[in-house]
């Protein structure tokens, strides 16, 4: 099949794909669109909202329609490493047998990741970026395609443990989730207080999944947005010599160099699914907030003056 063929088949199925995680998630297509260009860029999400807006069910249906594995991780203060990654245990024949973890599956769920300590969340944090985990000095390799959704309550901060800088970078796309509308909320409550139960086709493989996250790799991009990107991703950063004066004045630091991989990885995403063959400065702005939202930090000022990052980013374009 060649490429041009791939990208039609990409967009049909992709349609599929919207119509059937739409018989159980209701409204909330915005947050769909971007977990699926993470899927098919290869990249992480961090999903952030209040309990209750249907996160895991999200996720369980997603990863059912795209047919892939999902293993849901409930993190908790007193979780462990070797609880997400597996141990080894004495057998019977007295000889060390690696037990798999939950993190041995292609998509992981990782609930409320800002309740465990530092030292649990460096652990899947490593097999994100590693797609392998050592354990015991063995290797293991994750089974591919490998995804980590990982889901943060942005109210209650009682016990818990914010996650770095660092480590928010190595999330593609930070996702907000925000309450349904009436209309909405009723066809939720309608559809959920019901005896009737949607099954969920599986539209994909993970061959298949891999060879489309490999088509948006080959997709070509020209020059001039590759320099938006940068310059975009540059204006952020109070201390370059680009940022403008909103930047000075409420920024306090800015995004590195992966975002600008991240823009550009997710545009080529956003510009197949359109059914474009290569991306222009409109795919660009239209991933930038869900890229640069948690890569951006603001200072007291903003804070004070209710100014929102959202609006800071659309500011830059």
């Amino acid at each position: 099949m060649s490429d041009v063929q791939a990208v039609s088949q990409l967009v049909e199925k992709h349609k599929r794909l919207k119509q059937e995680i739409a018989k159980v998630i209701i409204g909330q297509e915005a947050v769909v669109d971007q977990i699926l260009l993470s899927v098919f860029s290869g990249g992480h999400a961090l999903l952030v909202g209040v309990p209750g807006l249907a996160k895991t069910l999200m996720v369980n249906t997603i990863s059912k329609a795209l047919g892939l594995d999902f293993k849901r991780i409930q993190f908790t203060p007193d979780l462990m490493p070797s609880d997400i990654l597996g141990s080894e245990i004495l057998d019977d024949t007295r000889k060390f047998k690696f037990i798999k973890g939950p993190i041995f599956s292609n998509i992981v769920l990782a609930d409320e990741i800002n309740r465990t300590p530092p030292k649990t969340q460096a652990a899947l944090l490593e097999a994100m970026q590693e797609k392998s985990v050592t354990v015991a000095g063995t290797n293991y390799q994750l089974s591919k395609p490998y995804f980590v959704l990982a889901t943060q309550n942005p109210i209650e901060q009682e016990g818990t443990y914010p996650l770095p800088e660092a480590q928010l970078d190595r999330f593609m796309f930070s996702i907000k989730l925000d309450y349904p509308t009436f209309e909405e909320e009723v066809a939720v409550v309608k559809s959920t207080t019901g005896d009737t139960q949607e099954t969920i086709q599986s539209l994909f493989t993970a061959q298949e999944i891999q060879d489309f996250q490999s088509l948006v790799r080959r997709v070509p991009v020209v020059d001039n947005v590759v320099e938006y990107a940068v310059r975009l991703v540059g204006k952020t950063r109070p201390n370059g010599a680009t940022a403008p004066d909103l930047v000075k004045k409420y920024i306090d630091w800015g995004a590195g160099p992966r975002a600008s991989q991240n823009l550009i990885l997710a545009a080529k995403t956003h510009a197949l699914l359109n059914g474009k063959h290569s991306p222009d400065i409109e795919n660009v702005q239209a991933v930038a907030i869900g890229i640069l939202r948690h890569r951006v930090l603001k200072n007291y000022k903003a804070e004070a003056e209710g100014i929102t990052i959202e609006s800071l980013i659309e500011s830059l374009f």
